[in-house]
């Protein structure tokens, strides 16, 4: 055998997850020899956790605008090559059936395995060879061109290299920094990795007041930023005892940046000084019981505690208009300053990654290193919450295995 007794393949793919799968399963039913590694004994652990054991594996309406980055209109090219009607039709080939949830939101109507047995099939079909549980412990370019990898295994000889390793989040299923350190050790440019999609917390004796809010859960708007870096969505919130969670913060913490501010109408769609006002005619009821009337009771008790002591069991017909406007103003623009997130351990994606700038936006191959490719999460690619990372693991996923 060629490379002194070490097995040669066309294409060697590190990281059997989303992308990785994807990748390998494309390009060997493109007739490449392939190998997918991953130093994890059970495969594709994140892909089974998701979504409640569901996996919510796409999203229908997945598009560019869905995605943040420092290069936003790098990811263009591959979404629209392979889109969530392509994943679709994969799944239907496989008979595997699923369900719509609001928003777009794809979910298995079985289990997240469903989706893992499709991407195990098809990298059968395509004759990928498994390393696994197979540590890298190496990547190093050889002299005669192609790549040679030291592994747990033994030596691997490939002429290509894929790098699919995911971020930093949820560390107990083997999550790691291997692919921004092999994009390092290229002279690769890394966007600082940060935690996304993640609960958001408070100072403790800031917070303090609004702990006994905790388990309560609404639909609100929340904002952040300003100009090109304002975002804004409209989704369930979460109180806790540490501060903010829900879909509208998982969102929000994306595109929040620390120090800044982030703005909460706690009753959106509502004119909220309209309604007090026009409750304040004749009305003998206490602003509590009126407000408990627009929002979750709980919640109007305690937030009027915490921001307006003493007001709670006033009558409204006794406040004065402004006293009621201002209220309404504190309540539909609530300001709050996160003091930071929960971290990686409850975050779902990370932000940042492998500069798109040096990536070939067709191909996914680093420009300035010919044969080393990377896709998915490590990439600085990051997906609104629904489905649209996992899109992007399909679509770049595709895009390397159709181009090696």
């Amino acid at each position: 055998m060629p490379g002194g007794g070490a097995a040669v393949f066309d294409l060697a793919v590190i990281g059997a997850g989303a992308a990785g799968m994807m990748c390998a399963a494309v390009a060997g039913q493109r007739g490449r020899r392939v190998v997918l590694i991953d130093h994890a004994r059970r495969l594709a652990e994140k892909i089974r956790i998701s979504g409640g054991g569901r996996c919510n594996f796409t999203n229908r309406d997945a598009g560019p605008a869905n995605f943040i980055s420092v290069n936003p209109h790098f990811c263009r090219s591959a979404l629209s090559r392979y889109t969530p009607a392509d994943f679709l039709a994969l799944l239907a080939r496989h008979r595997v059936s699923w369900h719509e949830k609001h928003r777009g939101q794809l979910f298995c109507d079985e289990s997240s395995e469903d989706v893992i047995r499709v991407l195990r099939a098809e990298c059968d079909a395509g004759g990928v060879e498994w390393r696994m549980p197979c540590s890298v412990e190496a990547v190093e370019r050889e002299a005669a061109g192609g790549f040679a990898l030291r592994t747990s295994s033994g030596v691997l000889r490939a002429t290509r290299v894929v790098i699919a390793t995911g971020g930093l989040p949820v560390a107990q299923i083997g999550a790691s920094d291997f692919g921004l350190k092999i994009a390092r050790q290229f002279g690769l440019k890394v966007v600082e990795p940060r935690p996304a999609l993640v609960p958001l917390t408070f100072d403790a004796a800031a917070w303090k007041p609004f702990v006994p809010l905790a388990g309560i859960a609404l639909e609100v708007d929340i904002a952040t930023g300003e100009g090109r870096r304002a975002a804004a969505f409209r989704e369930d919130l979460l109180f806790t005892h540490r501060g903010l969670s829900g879909p509208a913060v998982l969102q929000i913490s994306s595109y929040w940046q620390p120090g800044a501010p982030i703005v909460i109408d706690l009753a959106p769609g509502m004119d909220l000084a309209a309604q007090l006002l026009a409750a304040k005619s004749g009305g003998r009821q206490q602003l509590g019981n009126v407000l408990a009337g627009m929002v979750p009771r709980r919640l109007a008790e305690q937030w009027l505690a915490a921001t307006h002591p003493g007001q709670q069991a006033q009558r409204i017909a006794d406040l004065p208009d402004h006293t009621l406007r201002q209220l309404a103003q504190g309540m539909q623009c609530w300001t709050l300053v996160p003091s930071g997130t929960e971290g990686y351990k409850k975050a779902e994606v990370m932000r940042g990654g492998v500069d798109t700038r040096g990536l070939d936006q067709q191909t996914m191959e680093a420009r300035n290193v010919p044969g080393l490719h990377f896709i998915g999460e490590v990439v600085d690619v990051t997906g609104w919450l629904g489905g649209y990372n996992f899109q992007w693991a399909w679509a770049s996923g595709a895009a390397c295995g159709k181009a090696v």
